[in-house]
């Protein structure tokens, strides 16, 4: 029987839960031990008869408290100072949490290098099915320490939704510090609505989503609605609801009508196509004129050096790219057959042309359809 909506949501067995760092700290930034607690015992009913993993973020947060600074440094080393003091801090109140049900945990860390890499993602996959075959909740944070820009998720909102693709979860819970996606910015307007149920992310949508109320955390609304529109792909529901509140967790996986539940879309993308689209970073932009796009998007075919009008950044053979269309919007991203000079020198010609120019010819295709995902 095929369930729906919050029926499924209650029936999944595999979860993602991420908790911002709202949701661990008080109004001051500080740790919350009490609503931490609390956390913790919903995070433990979940774990009854269902695989869960945790995206946790906290790290920085716990690193400003336990250093003793006023704020959160604003510079990369002392984010990374901080994030190597608090994240043992973090793991400690999990372990302590976890083991009181006699349950195990295991500290995962990644960066965006992890994903980007396809060898390094399987690897990622592979740990994270033996390590929730073996019964354990893995713990999973961004490794700030040692990210910088280039490595970076940017925000544990992008790095759930990511988890939940490599873990082929049944739903990501995320837990946020509002109830849900409004009509408008419930702080500034009293007349705001409460989304129920999304079944389309588009850009209007998008700007309901405002930007980060937080001091203390890096992801606001947006970050979370871009994170269900990127699982909802993949079949993956996703709810967003308050983590502030005592045994919301349990409502929302008991299929109570809390939060704003993001549906799946009719079809989903394959987990090579998935990870092309969300969990690589381009490297460089191919601008393509009007019948490339309709040929990539409405044909599902490959893009050829003839469509190409002109080649941006400095890439390698087997790097992602965006291709964007004539007003500078980027549709699609795909694994290029060729570096950007090779690029260059036959962006605009036939395929028959390329071995003249390069002397010699890797594919007929700049990049292969199977290489290729519609953004």
């Amino acid at each position: 029987m095929n369930l729906s909506g919050r029926d499924a949501v209650r029936a999944a067995r595999r979860v993602v839960v991420k908790i911002g760092t709202n949701a661990l700290t008080n109004a001051t930034g500080r740790f919350n031990r009490e609503h931490f607690e609390a956390l913790g015992e919903d995070l433990l009913w979940a774990a009854q008869g269902r695989e869960l993993v945790v995206v946790s973020s906290g790290a920085i947060a716990l690193g400003v408290e336990r250093l003793g600074l006023h704020a959160r440094p604003k510079d990369i080393p002392g984010k990374q100072a901080c994030a190597a003091v608090g994240q043992s801090r973090l793991m400690q109140a999990y372990e302590e949490t976890f083991s009181k049900a006699d349950r195990r945990v295991a500290q995962v860390l990644l960066t965006h290098g992890d994903m980007q890499d396809r060898r390094r993602y399987l690897n990622v996959k592979h740990a994270l099915e033996r390590l929730i075959e073996a019964g354990v909740v893995p713990i999973i944070n961004e490794n700030d320490t040692v990210s910088v820009d280039e490595l970076k998720f940017g925000d544990n909102d992008t790095l759930a939704a990511l988890v939940a693709g490599v873990v082929e979860a049944d739903a990501l819970i995320i837990l946020s510090d509002v109830e849900g996606l409004f009509t408008a910015d419930p702080r500034k307007d009293p007349e705001a609505r409460l989304l129920d149920q999304v079944d389309a992310v588009t850009p209007v949508l998008l700007a309901l989503a405002g930007g980060s109320g937080s001091q203390v955390g890096t992801g606001g609304m947006a970050t979370k609605v871009r994170a269900a529109a990127r699982v909802t792909e993949l079949g993956v529901r996703c709810l967003i609801t308050s983590g502030a509140v005592p045994g919301r967790l349990r409502s929302v996986l008991s299929g109570e009508p809390m939060g704003t539940l993001f549906e799946t879309k009719g079809s989903r993308r394959s987990a090579r196509t998935a990870w092309i689209a969300h969990a690589l970073k381009p490297k460089g932009r191919l601008l393509v004129d009007a019948g490339a796009r309709d040929a990539i998007v409405v044909g599902k075919r490959s893009l050829l050096p003839s469509g190409i009008r002109s080649v941006e950044g400095d890439f390698e053979r087997g790097d992602p790219v965006d291709l964007v269309d004539e007003q500078g919007q980027a549709f699609a991203r795909g694994l290029s057959a060729y570096e950007d000079g090779e690029l260059r020198r036959i962006a605009g010609l036939k395929s028959t042309d390329i071995e003249s120019v390069l002397g010699y010819r890797y594919l007929d295709e700049a990049v292969h359809r199977d290489d290729l995902a519609v953004l």
